[in-house]
């Protein structure tokens, strides 16, 4: 991956270069052995002015004639090229692929991306009428907060927690420890959520090599196997769906997952969660199975999502304190995932660390992909 942050000097493709450029290295591969790329990316048009991504991306990094397809689900793009590009392979249809996320947001004025970004929810029934993403994740936490008793100390926790992976990490966006008192004394931005319940916006791309696994063996002393890639989708409106204290789709897509491997929540060592907002960050562990549902805010405070704890959530420093440019998030997920089973995660890695799985979600719960990998 390439640094994440505010990344003033370098370009939309120049990060996803980076990022394509250390993948290959990574496996001592060259572009002639590439069969195709699938690149994750949600609004770069609103965001740089630049469509056609597949084909700027493959001539950039010196892989034409290749197919290059452009995968798009909001805040899953990245999740969801890394399934399109496993299920080519799966199938069959290629050999070698290679997945990118990347995400140019820091060039554009911050009215205009919470335009972009409100274009992942219904833009009828929401963007029109004014909500916000943060107003809409706001909903959902109040209701949270009235069904289970969920405090706001509770989803600060989350953000210190993740700040103090993210400060391992020098990948990350943020790389700052944090207190309790920071996140809630921070400018309220949608009651209840502050500035330090928020994921930032930021700039960053991200990037893996996919093959069958008998052929990676060959390239990499280290393979990484993914067990399991599932995807669900639910309504695009908020006020569309049976609940707004959970998200339907994660729970599909999970429950699937665990179906194909035979494995269950207790399996996982580490886990990387869509974590936009504190309280996406509780509802995900409900969802996902690691705590019971209404339990997530007490599971946090209590610690037992902290590194080497009880289930490891966001080592990397998450969404909130490693950054999150849209289309690259998914992609960056696995990336930390691969480093932790490989025990190359630096000063933050999850002792005995075998099995992993990442969450990525698009909008506010329409879309979400989980994958489960394990060390091959």
């Amino acid at each position: 991956m390439s640094k994440f942050g505010e990344e003033w000097t370098r370009g939309y493709r120049d990060m996803l270069i980076e990022a394509g450029g250390r993948a290959l290295a990574d496996c001592n591969l060259h572009g002639e052995e590439i069969d195709a790329l699938y690149v994750g990316t949600m609004a770069p048009g609103s965001l740089v002015g630049q469509e056609h991504i597949g084909a700027l991306v493959a001539d950039f990094m010196g892989l034409n004639p290749i197919p290059a397809t452009r995968v798009e689900a909001a805040c899953a793009s990245g999740g969801v090229a890394l399934r399109t590009g496993y299920l080519a392979v799966a199938s069959g249809a290629h050999d070698c692929v290679v997945v990118g996320g990347v995400e140019k947001m820091t060039d554009t004025p911050g009215n205009e991306v919470a335009s972009a970004l409100g274009g992942a929810g219904d833009q009828e029934w929401e963007l029109f009428m004014g909500a916000t993403f943060p107003g809409i994740y706001a909903l959902m936490a109040r209701r949270h907060m009235l069904e289970y008793g969920t405090t706001r100390e509770q989803m600060a926790a989350v953000a210190v927690k993740n700040h103090a992976n993210a400060a391992k990490n020098k990948y990350a966006h943020f790389q700052n420890e944090i207190t309790l008192d920071t996140v809630l004394k921070s400018k309220m931005v949608a009651s209840p959520l502050t500035l330090f319940d928020c994921s930032p916006i930021t700039d960053g791309a991200a990037a893996v090599v996919l093959m069958p696994l008998d052929k990676a063996k060959k390239y990499s002393e280290m393979p990484i196997e993914i067990l399991a890639s599932t995807q669900a989708s639910d309504a695009l409106a908020l006020h569309s769906r049976h609940c707004m204290s959970e998200l339907h789709a994660t729970k599909v897509a999970v429950k699937k997952a665990f179906e194909t491997t035979k494995l269950s929540p207790k399996d996982i060592d580490v886990v990387e969660v869509h974590d936009c907002f504190t309280i996406a960050e509780i509802m995900a562990i409900e969802d996902l199975g690691f705590c019971p549902k209404g339990q997530g805010g007490k599971f946090t405070e209590e610690g037992k999502t902290a590194l080497n704890s009880e289930i490891s959530v966001n080592t990397s420093g998450g969404l909130k304190g490693c950054g999150h440019p849209v289309g690259a998030t998914g992609v960056k997920q696995a990336v930390e995932i691969a480093w932790q089973l490989r025990g190359q995660a630096e000063g933050r890695q999850v002792k005995d660390c075998e099995i992993g799985m990442t969450h990525n979600v698009g909008g506010s719960g329409a879309t979400a992909v989980v994958h489960i990998m394990k060390r091959a």
